[in-house]
């Protein structure tokens, strides 16, 4: 199968713009990019119309199941209804022009399956299944009340635990549940009631479990941290990337420069929800709201560090802790951070891509056809992907999924 884009000019990141150029992909691949291409009769042609085409975004870090993390809505639901919420949950991120994800926690093998057998439109998906928590930690649902909220089936495994020997085995289990990376909680976190952000979770000995468990099945291993410490920790520990990093400083982003060490700062989640606040029935809501009027003040300003110390940063946004769609909002807060459009575009695309080693974020011959054709320049206004009107079609794999 051919089709053909006419018309359309081409944006890479630190390219110059491609104007008024035809792209044929076959199959899902990427034939040949040129001003003029000869095809075959059959061919499906689409007009680009002159407008944008842009590689596919990856978010490197959302949670596709999740609407909120709710107790009380996992308490009322029935478990159908956490795998019922992906579909639409996907659409949304499809619109938004992300065609890859990257799942932080919640997402089980079953998703990637029914996206790889197209049961539904949604992004491909790296998985992390479920976080590593320590008792007491960001993630342990069991509250004080003796109840424990951790959403639990067969094929998804429980996330706490504790100790050298716990922690092997619980990497062990969540790589045979289908995990392409593995998510570590570092710290404590807005969500969880009676942890705070501020200090570091698990001890030395157990990370550095984690990462030579992982490494030894060629997995990477990210860390949710916003703890200074905690950061330290994970960079000495061998972690990939370090999700939020709230509480970053100058001398530790050299570090993490100097270890290859990522960054997700998710700097969209933290103002949605400063912004928009938890609904009126949610119980814990006075203690997140504290928390984020400390995260708020800091992280910004934090992650403008770590750009300007050269720490490599990946695009994320903790979608399904704020609603899903809003993904490439992330781009806006990027570039008031201090990076240029060709920068921030690049950490969801070509950034994305080289820390997942994924032949997908570019448009180039030879590269899968993960594309979107956008009405304006985002290199003149970067907001414009905010936008997701603006984002006239979605291809995934060559096809058509948003028109």
């Amino acid at each position: 199968m051919q089709t053909l884009i006419e018309n359309v000019n081409i944006i890479n990141p630190f390219e110059d713009v491609k104007t008024s150029q035809s792209i044929l992909i076959e199959d899902n691949i990427i034939k040949e990019i040129s001003s003029k291409i000869s095809t075959k009769s059959n061919v499906e042609v689409i007009d680009g119309d002159d407008n944008y085409l842009l590689p596919g975004f990856i978010d490197c870090h959302c949670h596709i199941f999740a609407k909120g993390f709710h107790k009380e809505e996992n308490m009322a639901n029935p478990l159908g209804i956490h795998f019922y919420n992906a579909v639409p949950h996907s659409l949304q991120t499809i619109n938004a022009g992300v065609t890859t994800i990257r799942d932080c926690g919640s997402a089980d093998l079953s998703f990637k399956l029914a996206q790889q057998r197209k049961l539904f439109i949604a992004p491909k998906a790296h998985l992390s299944i479920t976080p590593l928590s320590m008792t007491g930690g960001h993630f342990d649902l069991f509250l004080p009340s003796g109840f424990d909220m951790e959403i639990m089936y067969p094929g998804f495994p429980k996330g706490r635990c504790d100790g050298v020997e716990e922690v092997l085995k619980k990497t062990r289990e969540i790589k045979r549940a289908g995990a392409d990376f593995i998510k570590v909680m570092c710290s404590g976190g807005v969500l969880t009631v009676n942890s705070s952000p501020d200090f570091p979770q698990f001890n030395k000995k157990e990370l550095k479990t984690i990462v030579k468990e992982a490494k030894a099945n060629n997995l990477k291993v990210s860390a949710h941290c916003h703890s200074l410490k905690g950061i330290n920790n994970c960079i000495k520990a061998g972690f990939s990337s370090i999700e939020h990093g709230t509480f970053i400083d100058k001398k530790t982003s050299k570090k993490m420069a100097e270890n290859d060490v990522s960054l997700v700062p998710t700097l969209l989640v933290h103002q949605f929800l400063y912004e928009n606040g938890f609904p009126s029935w949610d119980n814990f809501a006075g203690e997140k709201n504290q928390k984020l009027k400390e995260i708020v003040k800091v992280h910004k300003e934090n992650i403008a560090v770590a750009y300007e110390e050269g720490v490599n940063i990946l695009m994320g946004t903790d979608s399904g802790v704020i609603p899903h769609g809003h993904n490439l909002e992330e781009l806006y807060h990027l570039v008031d951070i201090g990076m240029s459009a060709d920068e921030a575009i690049a950490c969801g695309t070509i950034n994305a891509v080289e820390y997942l080693n994924e032949p997908i974020g570019f448009v180039g011959e030879g590269k899968i056809a993960d594309l979107i054709l956008v009405n304006n320049n985002p290199l003149d206004d970067v907001s414009v992907l905010a936008d997701n009107d603006n984002i006239l079609k979605v291809i995934q794999d060559g096809i058509v999924i948003k028109n």
